[in-house]
């Protein structure tokens, strides 16, 4: 699996996007049994059917990435959500479900080394490897940058700690579903063809951030040239063509996809749902960490993927829908 900022895991054991094992983790309680909703278009805007170019058609792709070949994809219309589901969001789902995420289980999360907000006897592991990502105890979606910090100023912020597992709960509480692989990407370019970002081709038009990633020199020194050293609101950054905010930057988005290198090469050109099974799930757009010396994955056709545990403060999702 190739991700921004990939490493091994530190210790305790644990699924975290950028920081993995081979090895299972340790197993958890289970979470309180979520009902699902009758279907809700609430937030979302309806993505037409039709064909769009998906893959890498600029030569950038990282090998093993696995964005190519690119080809025609034919999609059936779908609904997906404007924005990220926010802290806001998340926290009315734990408040009627009684949600206990993945993260609170298990007991710790991967903070950001500059993002890290407490004296340093929370972290109970940093990779060799990738030195800026640590394991901090009490880290979680309340708790983003570790224990000591809190969402109550973040509320319109993504949520972020959240497997995919999480991801799917929220969902089935909402009466949506995740986007597919191809359906994301679709979305992503907001109708323009194959161009290298949600806005167009170029990174910074009229000299101006369009997008949350990281500015400076990675991974010392954010000088959060865009406004934000981490997480942005989720209508901080001008809408794509199909009115979606930040499909690039900010946070991660879990897809429904299992994630394979060869995908594009096996896959169906009409709805394609990705491999029947798999190891790790299809994440989609960058993150504020994303820095073009390091991980240019917020490129529209950028993929990476990550174990459905996997939680960080990174990483989070947005919802879909039938038409």
């Amino acid at each position: 699996m190739s991700s921004c900022c990939s490493g091994p895991a530190p210790t305790p054991a644990a699924r975290l996007p950028e920081l993995l094992l081979d090895e299972p983790a340790p197993a958890a309680a289970p979470r309180p049994r979520t009902v699902r909703a009758e279907p809700s278009t609430r937030g979302q805007v309806l993505v037409p059917a039709g064909a769009f170019w998906m893959g890498d058609t600029h030569d950038e792709a990282y090998e093993g990435d696995g964005e190519g070949p690119a080809r025609p994809v034919e999609l059936d219309a779908f609904r997906i959500d404007v924005t990220a589901v926010t802290n806001q969001a998340f926290a009315a789902f734990v408040k009627a479900t009684g949600h206990v995420t993945t993260a609170e289980r298990e007991g710790f999360s991967a903070v950001f080394h500059s993002a890290y907000v407490g004296d340093g006897t929370d972290v109970v592991g940093q990779p060799e490897a990738t030195p800026w990502w640590l394991a901090v105890s009490g880290a979680s979606w309340r708790h983003p940058d570790g224990p000591a910090s809190d969402v109550s100023r973040r509320q319109n912020h993504p949520v972020v700690h959240v497997s995919h597992d999480d991801a799917l709960a929220y969902c089935a509480w909402a009466g949506k579903r995740l986007p597919t692989e191809a359906e994301w990407e679709k979305a992503a370019r907001g109708g323009l063809d194959r161009a290298r970002f949600a806005w167009g081709d170029e990174l910074r038009p009229r000299g101006r951030w369009p997008v949350n990633i990281f500015t400076g020199t990675f991974p010392t020194e954010n000088t959060a040239e865009n406004g934000y050293p981490t997480t942005a609101p989720v209508k901080a950054f001008p809408p794509n063509g199909y009115g979606l905010f930040q499909m690039s930057g900010n946070a991660w988005e879990w897809c429904a996809d299992w994630y394979a290198a060869d995908t594009y090469a096996r896959s169906a050109p009409l709805n394609p749902t990705g491999p029947a099974t798999g190891v790790t799930r299809v994440m989609r757009g960058g993150s504020y960490l994303c820095h073009d010396s390091y991980c240019h994955r917020y490129r529209v056709a950028a993929r990476s993927s990550a174990h459905p545990d996997s939680t960080s403060g990174n990483l989070g999702f947005r919802c879909a829908n039938d038409a």
